[in-house]
């Protein structure tokens, strides 16, 4: 098959649209095509009177007529051979496996780098044991609405503790910009469309899945390890690594029980604080690693829309629209948008008493009233935190317990109006845009709660943002405290060959909470890339 890419074409053309310009490009006839595949499609809103769809295509023709057409263009960019994207296994185990009880990998954590990371080991059957400190997808969503609902923390199970991991509970997006040459990305998503997500993610170019879908999705890929020969724990947390002069020989629980393993994949998330503690004590080798902290600001769905689309706002191709800002402040600090939710909701994030956390998370549909999206400053350890290697958590501990503070010690989260934060003034009362985070907001100033460096930026970002997109600085535009876990302050460094840990043999550092990773796509890459190097050092290949 040939790849056809950069096809463009109006927002509402048709199929014989589609179908002449592949003829065109390739100087053919209409009878010569045999089957069109669409590989992905994006748009191009930078001239909002003319949106235009953009195509890359994988197309089929009769083998005569393909020979000549790669013998005419093959080589250019617009047209070559289509790649195999199918994954490829590295390692196969016999059906003897495991031949002694420590031969089983372990892995803590499972969320999307934890389950992409099982279902591979599972698949070359390796008969991974999966040990979880929260509960199934379906009691953490129970124990997690009871929280918003109720201002219940169950701290073993919330946004951040459980099956499929915080990302659950949030947009769902499935798109990065790591490098993936051997298209393990593909993998991820197929495996995701197989447990019942649609298929369009396969081809869009910023796919989503949002929250209800994405808990039927990880239950269904769950059945299919355990049905591989895996093993799931729920309610088992990892107390310590057992190690014999720096070598993994098990982990130790918090119940006291044992588990004897050589190959322990950790895959905890970014807010397993106390994971991090027993590690560090362990001897793991651990540095600290930037991350940002900042705001979730809320405005109406519609003015995103009209900014970025204009009058074509509301076509279905385009659905909500969403956006991407970063701005470099005269203090040398830099501002950026994160995890942008078009058409969501602020929530509750926090999973220790007496700390507040935001988020954002959209359901597949993103038809809520507003659009939200974190605004944050870069922290950089060298610069902001350089005490200790945890200083990081410290610092992200501390906002968050003024955080809570400021909302009422209840888990109402702080909330000021855009134009009131601008104009160094507390908030009493919400105007035309209702804030969505429950329980609930208290309105005052949320300036308190960050550095002075990080809220001058911010103020700076905020009427730099607005040039961009017109109504960003709206009075009225809400901003709830406080976001302080865009990323994992700490990377538990492995080698670059082996993704081993570099100093702790036996132990595979992943995912976003390892700094590895920084979504659900490249979460679950990472865990494909550690499972294909355990099985690697598990079976000697």
């Amino acid at each position: 098959m040939l790849r056809l890419t950069n096809i463009q074409l109006p927002l509402d053309h048709g199929d014989e649209d589609l179908l002449e310009s592949i003829v065109e490009r390739l100087g053919i006839e209409q009878g010569d095509v045999v089957k069109i595949s669409l590989f992905k499609r994006s748009h191009d809103a930078r001239k909002k009177g003319r949106i235009k769809l953009i195509y890359s295509l994988d197309v089929e023709l009769f083998e005569a007529k393909e020979t000549a057409v790669l013998k005419r263009l093959g080589g250019s960019d617009a047209v070559r051979i289509s790649p195999n994207t199918q994954y490829q296994f590295v390692a196969n185990a016999a059906e003897t496996f495991p031949q002694a009880e420590q031969d089983r990998p372990v892995v803590v954590g499972f969320g999307p780098c934890g389950i992409l990371a099982a279902l591979l080991l599972a698949q070359m059957g390796l008969k991974p044991i999966v040990l979880e400190r929260g509960q199934d997808v379906r009691q953490r969503t129970k124990d997690t609405w009871d929280f918003w609902r109720n201002r219940e923390l169950n701290p073993a199970s919330n946004v951040q503790y459980g099956e499929g991991g915080a990302g659950t509970f949030s947009d769902g997006k499935l798109y990065s910009q790591i490098k993936d040459p051997h298209h393990y990305g593909r993998k991820v998503l197929q495996e995701f469309v197989k447990a019942g997500a649609p298929e369009e993610i396969l081809y869009v170019s910023k796919p989503h899945i949002g929250t209800f879908k994405l808990v039927k999705m990880v239950e269904a890929m769950r059945a299919d390890i355990v049905a591989l020969g895996g093993e799931i724990r729920f309610g088992q947390q990892m107390e310590s690594l057992l190690l014999d002069q720096q070598q993994v020989r098990g982990v130790r629980l918090c119940s006291g029980e044992e588990i004897a393993t050589r190959h322990v994949i950790m895959a905890v998330g970014h807010s397993a604080r106390d994971t991090f503690d027993s590690l560090l004590d362990s001897g793991v080798y651990i540095e600290p690693k930037p991350f940002s902290i900042g705001f979730r600001i809320e405005h109406p769905q519609s003015l995103i829309d009209k900014a970025r689309f204009g009058g074509q706002a509301g076509h279905p191709l385009l659905g909500a629209a969403d956006y991407k800002l970063v701005h470099h402040c005269e203090n040398g600090r830099s501002v950026y948008s994160f995890c942008m939710c078009p058409g969501g909701t602020v929530v509750a994030a926090a999973s220790e008493p007496g700390r507040l956390v935001t988020n954002g998370m959209s359901q597949y549909s993103r038809n809520e009233h507003n659009a939200n999206s974190a605004i944050v400053v870069g922290i950089d350890p060298e610069r902001d935190y350089p005490e200790h290697v945890f200083a990081g958590i410290d610092l992200q501990r501390r906002l968050e317990e003024r955080a809570f503070v400021l909302g009422g010690e209840n888990y109402n989260a702080p909330a000021q109006l855009v134009g009131d934060f601008l104009a160094s003034k507390a908030s009493t009362t919400a105007g035309s845009v209702e804030p969505s985070y429950q329980p609930g907001v208290t309105w005052g100033d949320v300036s308190q709660l960050l550095p002075a460096f990080a809220v001058t930026a911010i103020r700076e970002a905020i009427p730099a943002f607005n040039k961009k997109i017109k109504g960003f600085a709206m009075s009225d535009a809400v901003l709830t405290a406080i976001e302080t876990r865009t990323s994992s302050p700490i990377c538990i460094k492995r080698d670059k060959a082996s993704l081993a840990s570099v100093n702790t043999v036996g132990l595979y550092p992943a995912g976003e909470g390892a700094g590895y990773a920084g979504g659900i796509l490249s979460a679950g890459v990472d865990g494909i890339k550690v499972a294909e190097a355990v099985a690697k050092d598990l079976l000697g290949i």
